[in-house]
């Protein structure tokens, strides 16, 4: 199995809105670390799994749209508590959505909200 991996920092906001949520639910930054990588069997006619090119473009235009974004504010979150692991599913599907999938046959988003917390969302890719 062949791995493809592309990581980002940047910064953005988010209050947690959950019952109780502590100092968690006032709008508050995390310095977010992204990490992006793709899985699959083989390696196309160019010796590729992805072009990774491609990749960390979709990752820099996502990065982009959410730097210095609230969460909350954003429409893949209204309804949902904006969690790590909510954002990493949230990253992960608009990340598919923009690239070519072919020979992937899985995703994963692992974001960090600092150095010592992270979550991650794995997905099947075309099934």
């Amino acid at each position: 199995m062949y791995t493809v991996r592309v990581s980002r920092r940047f910064i953005a906001q988010h209050f947690l809105t959950v019952p109780d949520p502590g100092p968690e639910g006032e709008l508050h930054s995390h310095r977010f670390e992204v990490d992006v990588a793709v899985a699959g069997p083989e390696l196309n006619e160019h010796d590729y799994l992805v072009d990774i090119d491609e990749l960390a473009g979709r990752v820099d235009e996502l990065v982009d749209e959410y730097a210095d974004a609230t969460l909350n504010d954003r429409p893949r979150f209204e309804g949902y508590n904006p969690s790590v692991e909510r954002f990493a599913r949230v990253f992960c599907e608009r990340l598919l959505e923009g690239i070519g999938t072919d020979g992937i046959e899985t995703a994963t988003v692992t974001m960090w909200e600092d150095e010592a917390a992270a979550a991650s969302y794995e997905t099947a890719v075309g099934e």
